[in-house]
């Protein structure tokens, strides 16, 4: 059984540092890494996954309430999680299907949206919306039961590669030795930068500010965005209920006044802005969490395996790759990172080591082309509405229209937003 432990072993000279050897080490403790530690465990690698907090107990969500951190789940995300034995096994009545996106340009014109339906696409959902906690508490608890994982509260201070593998010195004492290191340590990952892994950096100069509502009129499985004059987006996603999930990326400064609001000047926010169509769409919104606004930026790691000379180091998720969330993908990109290694080396030749060359470099050239090209949409999009010329928003308005008159490329849109992944 995998329990959660603080590591004992005392400090001591280098010299006699007591060194633990395993197969792989994943380090960090969102989903992704989580996910990615289970999943090397089901595949009979002995793993040990190392964060500061994983003795945090993750509480399975409950009552009206919903958590701050929704997320969007791709067909993909629930392939991976029904491949580690979960899915079955999270809440369903507190995940909602989407089967209809609708897209609307800032102009206000009838003509200005796009229209995604699973209906039209011949699948039975575009995407799931849910709470983060629902996944992660589902991910513990099958975790627990894991005999191939330790998990270990504690900290990487340094890291050491050679042409075998790698040597993890932990703050708190002693160290281990793995074959392969998947660093899941978030955006500002501390191995990507020890390893001197470059990274093109980019501020968007927006936060989103994330709240969920409570709607008068049912949102129909559909979920919204609003691109509006000046940059700003909102998106309305859709909940278990009458209720929605809002996304509003715009300025830090404007972020920091919506914050400030209270129930009768958010009302007047959302039912001035989009020509009123918020309110239109869902009726009188009443507050159902607490607003919270992060910061946004673009990251993509020039390389996904490390160091140059001896890789021994994979990057996921957020150390390898960050977006805005206008797409919903950023959590789906980090898990088909995760699907994508899983499946590799699941099916690696026997004679192959998990931190062989070939089977890093199979991952990194699998996982580039799907993130180049979703990273570049993404952020071309943004950039589009923003341009404030009247030239640019009715080129980029009359662009929505005219992707959905096109039944070719919207069907292509759709597959790119669903993901393919395979397991055998």
């Amino acid at each position: 059984m995998s329990e959660v432990h603080p590591n004992h072993v005392p400090k001591s000279p280098a010299h006699s540092t007591q060194i633990r050897t395993v197969d792989v080490v994943v380090v960090g403790g969102g989903i992704t890494g989580k996910a990615c530690a289970l999943g090397l465990a089901q595949l009979g690698l002995q793993t040990i996954e190392i964060a500061p907090d994983l003795g945090e107990n993750v509480p399975s969500p409950q009552g009206a309430q919903w958590g701050q951190r929704i997320y969007a789940f791709s067909p993909s995300t629930q392939k991976l999680l029904a491949h580690l034995h979960i899915w079955d096994a999270i809440d369903h009545n507190r995940l909602q299907a989407v089967r209809d996106m609708r897209i609307y340009g800032d102009r206000g014109e009838k003509n200005d949206q796009l229209h995604l339906s699973a209906f039209e696409a011949g699948t039975p959902q575009l995407a799931w919306i849910g709470e983060a906690n629902l996944i992660e508490h589902t991910i513990d608890q099958a975790s627990r039961f894991q005999n191939k994982l330790e998990r270990i509260n504690d900290v990487v201070e340094k890291i050491q590669v050679d042409a075998d593998g790698s040597t993890l010195l932990l703050k708190n004492g002693g160290g281990i030795r793995a074959q392969l290191v998947i660093a899941a340590d978030g955006a500002n990952s501390p191995i990507r930068k020890e390893l001197s892994i470059s990274a093109s950096e980019e501020s968007y100069s927006q936060s989103a500010v994330v709240a969920n509502w409570l709607c008068d009129y049912p949102h129909l499985e559909t979920a919204f965005q609003w691109f509006l004059p000046g940059g700003d987006i909102v998106a309305m996603l859709p909940l278990p209920g009458k209720q929605v999930s809002m996304v509003w990326s715009t300025s830090p400064e404007h972020a920091a006044d919506l914050l400030r609001l209270d129930q009768a000047q958010w009302l007047d926010q959302l039912s001035s802005i989009a020509n009123g169509a918020i309110t239109k769409q869902l009726g009188a919104l009443t507050l159902n969490s607490v607003p919270a606004a992060f910061p946004l930026r673009k990251i993509r790691a020039k390389r996904f395996i490390g160091p140059d000379a001896s890789p021994k180091v994979v990057l996921i998720g957020d150390a390898a790759h960050v977006m805005h969330p206008l797409a919903g993908q950023g959590l789906n990109l980090g898990l088909r990172d995760v699907a994508v290694l899983l499946n590799i080396l699941g099916k690696r030749e026997s004679f192959r080591a998990p931190s062989d060359l070939v089977l890093l470099r199979r991952y990194e050239r699998q996982r580039q082309g799907d993130t180049s090209a979703l990273l570049w949409v993404t952020d071309k999009l943004k950039k589009l509405f923003s341009a404030s010329s009247s030239t640019e928003r009715q080129l980029r308005n009359w662009g929505l229209g005219l992707v959905n008159k096109s039944h070719f490329i919207k069907q292509r849109l759709i597959e790119r937003a669903l993901g393919e992944i395979d397991f055998e």
